[in-house]
């Protein structure tokens, strides 16, 4: 396995934008080292390049003192490098063993492949990192946690001496983030190089010995994880203090009539929810991944089909059956899953916002190109999109830009309820007050934001009510004054028989 990894002055640069400049610093064996800046910062440009899916314009790479050029990821992987991504790179239709041995199945004679051996060799694998999955299974039948699991077993399956992950715990539950660092430590111990890319700066603290903070494409400082503050790392990310007040600046919102609410609501994924949200509130809901929180709202905004319960806007009831049909009505929803169900990444900045505005800006259908320019210019100076442009396709932007333009489309719909699920899922600090900001600033201009998070603290710095969801169901409602971590987390926990 590799005793050290160095980054020697790497450097890398996209049309109107730079990505990495001047990068240099080195990684050791037995520690894990967590990579930490802003969405944009270049941590992850830096991990393309350790994987062979970039090539840098500057600089050298090197391991144990020799210069690697990397041209594509095989390169890397035979280098003994794996980097383990947010999207999983796994085969879904393939079992849990295929995917381990992908690429390098064990055969017998006549080269026939030997599946039992491959399903034995996968078995020894999980025991070792005590990881509770069956070897033949399809990974399309896992978990989220569970198919990031299956590339941990594909990265030793390698003998990787250098993983890197790359935000991994963006949709992980908190006992399947345990069992993650728990794998995590197993691997340092075992002598590998770690890299870990996150913005949750107390799962920082948790796992890593090293901090490396980049910020604008730069590295702005290395630090011993236990002799840095969280007040430095913010700083030194953001290049300012965030204000941790921010709520109380919209402590005296007026919440006034009920703007939505819906009675008994029955899908195939929930039962009998009933709540309501008013004008000028933020009403949160909580509970554990899989409870059915997302499920509500793809039913409220039109996606599920609804077999029982009523719905009302302004007191009126409204039926919804598609997305349209609620945008119509005043409803838009910032969906979870932002790659598949938010972002048109093959179309310019530009395009992403004013989609949800054709009607507005065409005339026999075709595009006011002048309307859709001040339309795009307005928002990304509203909502700071950092593009050169906006004719930038969306996909080369970091997460936390595209995330700021899906936003920018939704307030351009002028809604009255603001559904916004997971709305800061994998983006920075900086960003993440941001999108605070945002979301109490639309409150007092009177829309019913509704917020899911799975992070408790954000839920109870924005919520003014708090709905509770265990198994399809609201297991309680807590008011501001009453929150706390552990009222939560006992309504959201499973009940004993």
């Amino acid at each position: 396995m590799a005793e050290v990894v160095e980054f020697r002055n790497i450097c890398k640069f996209f049309p109107g934008v730079r990505a990495l400049e001047d990068i240099s610093f080195s990684a050791r064996k037995g520690y894990v080292y967590a990579l930490m800046g802003e969405n944009g910062a270049g941590k992850s440009t830096l991990l393309k390049i350790l994987n062979g899916d970039y090539i840098p314009d500057k600089g050298e790479f090197l391991i144990d003192g020799k210069v690697k050029h990397f041209q594509r990821p095989k390169d890397a992987i035979e280098c003994g490098i794996s980097t383990i991504y947010q999207e999983r790179q796994v085969i879904r239709q393939m079992t849990v063993a295929e995917n381990v041995f992908l690429g390098d199945w064990p055969r017998g004679k006549s080269s026939i492949i030997d599946f039992d051996l491959m399903n034995r060799l996968t078995v020894e694998i999980a025991e070792r990192f005590k990881i509770d999955i069956k070897p033949d299974v399809k990974v399309n039948t896992l978990s989220v946690a569970h198919q990031q699991m299956v590339e941990i077993m594909k990265a030793v399956r390698r003998d990787s001496g250098i993983i890197a992950f790359d935000e991994p715990t963006a949709s992980l539950s908190d006992n399947e983030i345990e069992i993650l660092f728990s794998i995590i430590k197993k691997l340092q111990e075992e002598n590998r190089i770690i890299c870990y890319v996150s913005h949750r700066i107390n799962e920082v603290n948790q796992i890593a010995r090293k901090v490396i903070v980049f910020k604008d494409g730069r590295l702005v400082g290395e630090r011993d994880q236990d002799k840095v503050t969280i007040d430095e790392l913010v700083r030194m990310m953001v290049g300012r203090t965030l204000d941790k007040k921010l709520s109380e600046s919209y402590k005296d919102r007026l919440i006034g009539r009920t703007i939505f609410s819906c009675d008994n609501l029955t899908t195939d994924f929930v039962r009998n929810i009933s709540f309501s949200v008013h004008q000028g509130e933020i009403l949160g809901f909580a509970g554990l991944v899989g409870a059915g929180r997302t499920e509500i709202m793809r039913a409220v905004f039109g996606i599920d089909k609804i077999y029982s319960g009523a719905m009302k806007l302004l007191d009126k009831p409204i039926r919804i059956r598609s997305p349209k049909m609620a945008i119509k009505n005043g409803l838009v929803m910032l969906p979870e899953d932002r790659k598949d169900q938010g972002v048109l990444p093959n179309i310019s900045v530009k395009g992403n916002i004013s989609i949800s505005m054709l009607r507005e800006i065409c005339l026999f259908g075709v595009v006011n190109r002048e309307k859709e320019d001040k339309i795009a210019v307005r928002n990304i100076g509203k909502f700071d999109i950092r593009t050169p442009d906006s004719e930038k396709l969306l996909l080369q932007l970091s997460g936390g830009n595209q995330q700021k333009t899906i936003l920018a489309r939704c307030l351009e719909c002028n809604p009255k309820v603001l559904i916004l699920d997971e709305p800061t899922k994998g983006i920075d600090v900086g960003a993440k007050a941001e999108f605070h900001r945002i979301i109490f600033e639309c409150a007092k201009a009177g829309m019913a934001v509704i917020v899911i998070s799975s992070e408790l603290p954000e839920l109870i710095s924005l919520s003014d009510r708090i709905i509770v969801i265990r198994d399809g169901s609201i297991s309680g409602e807590l008011e501001r004054k009453d929150f706390s971590e552990e009222k939560i987390l006992k309504l959201a926990m499973p009940q004993e028989e």
